[in-house]
């Protein structure tokens, strides 16, 4: 892990490093006598004298700028051989940050705050090890277990930082961050109550067994009889989700957190963010989903509320349950999973077979359906995205946004609607990567984020 960072000057620095596999075998490892030399090509860009500077840095002068402090790096890898900075600075303060273009073609405009180093991740088949991680259950609620994995908690006097996933995946899709990250700091990812391994353990509903074959006992929870009572207020909601979020940082982390989400989960951590400010550091937000929810917020608008005599709450009434039938048996086809992966990974060879059997297995548990209906028709937030946003900018939120370029969703315009807003906040698009630049690209996307949130 690497970090470096700066306040705000008149020059922009940002370096991407990134491992290059050009020797193919062992042979060719051992007939390069260059192997193990780190090299670092860095780009400056001086808006103030419009220059672009190209040097080219080897080890030794890293050393030497590393001892006089205007360098500092730790935990490099002995397996790097050429690293290369391609960074675009726009007019608007961002970066896109990628391979496809060359260092001369950078645009001059603009400045900055920050520098990053950008290691490619331990490398398992090299005899790199990532931090151990754990997978643990923390009963918040009666019958409401969440789970959720951590690694590094040994590191004692380092930032603790927790992580929140998109809709529909869970604490496995930041596997990347959970082992690279906890070699240095502590860190966390949940799953969402309704979703990934958070799902209930039994029926939250009493119904008649007669006439069901095994197969319908399974799909039919949720959808008939009578609401048991752990379950008669539950609405698998952003206002739960970021009441669980406040609680197990509370309970289980025990101090404040820097914040890291995305899709949906980016959504929540700013919520969470707007409304418990004693609780936050800083927040990422990696593609963050804008708006959520559909229905009218009961609190916030009481009257129009009333003109839905149901919003996500079990049993689930007889018209959302053929609904829900015929959406369910389409989208959770392994398929229809194995399209919607294709969609929102730009780069295709990017490996998901663990994403998609983890998709696959919360898909296949009896409560997933019913599940998903709730979600489908929860009320919105008490607070909108951009309401959320003001907030965190009213109480000093550090805040840092990085987009994939290529995400067919939420496409990058709504980061750089988000920086219009927080104009302090630096912005990241990276490319390529679609929807789930931690899961695509980690390498690329870990540091800046995570150096502009623990260097506040």
């Amino acid at each position: 892990m690497e970090i470096l960072s700066f306040y705000y000057a008149p020059c922009s620095y940002v370096e991407n490093l990134r491992k290059e596999s050009v020797l193919k075998s062992s042979n060719s490892h051992q007939s390069n006598p260059n192997f193990r030399k780190l090299r670092l090509w860095c780009t400056k860009i001086d808006s103030r004298c419009g220059s672009l500077n190209l040097c080219n840095l080897d080890q030794s002068v890293l050393k030497k700028l590393s001892r006089s402090g205007s360098l500092r790096l730790r935990n490099t890898r002995q397996g790097l051989k050429n690293v290369e900075s391609k960074v675009l600075n726009g007019s608007y303060n961002g970066y896109v940050i990628g391979g496809e273009m060359d260092a001369r073609d950078i645009s001059e405009r603009g400045e900055s705050a920050s520098k990053v180093v950008i290691p490619d991740l331990p490398d398992e088949s090299n005899g790199e090890s990532g931090a151990p991680l754990s997978s643990c259950f923390w009963e918040w609620k009666p019958k409401l277990n969440v789970h959720y994995e951590k690694a590094g908690c040994e590191n004692l006097s380092s930032p603790p930082v927790l992580f929140l996933p998109g809709f529909g995946v869970g604490s496995f899709h930041y596997e990347k961050q959970l082992k690279d990250l906890g070699r240095d700091f502590r860190v966390w990812a949940i799953d969402f109550l309704g979703q990934g391994k958070s799902l209930p353990l039994e029926d939250p509903t009493t119904r008649s067994n007669e006439g069901d074959t095994p197969e319908r006992k399974d799909y039919a929870w949720g959808f008939e009889g009578e609401t048991k009572p752990w379950a008669s207020d539950l609405v698998y909601s952003i206002d739960l989700w970021q009441d669980q979020v406040r609680y197990f940082i509370e309970q289980v982390i025990g101090e404040p957190v820097y914040v890291v989400g995305n899709s949906l989960g980016g959504f929540v951590a700013l919520y969470f963010a707007a409304c418990n400010p004693h609780l936050v550091k800083g927040v990422t937000l990696l593609n963050a989903t804008p708006f959520w929810g559909f229905l009218p917020n009961p609190i916030r608008s009481p009257r129009l509320a009333k003109l839905f005599p149901w919003a996500g709450t079990f049993p689930l009434p007889t018209s959302v349950r053929k609904l829900t039938e015929f959406i369910w048996q389409k989208i959770s086809d392994p398929g229809s999973i194995a399209e919607i992966l294709k969609q929102v990974y730009a780069d295709h060879s990017t490996k998901v077979d663990k994403v998609f059997s983890h998709i696959l297995e919360t898909a296949r548990h009896p409560a997933a359906a019913a599940s998903f209906a709730s979600i489908m028709f929860a009320p919105r937030g008490q607070l909108s995205f951009r309401e959320a946003l003001t907030r965190c900018q009213m109480n000093n939120v550090p805040m840092c946004l990085l987009y994939g370029k290529e995400d067919p969703w939420v496409k990058p315009v709504w980061g750089l609607q988000v920086k219009r807003q927080v104009p302090e906040a630096p912005y990241y698009e990276i490319s390529p990567a679609g929807h789930c630049p931690h899961d695509e690209v980690p390498e690329k996307h870990r540091d800046p984020g995570f150096s502009c949130i623990t260097s506040a």
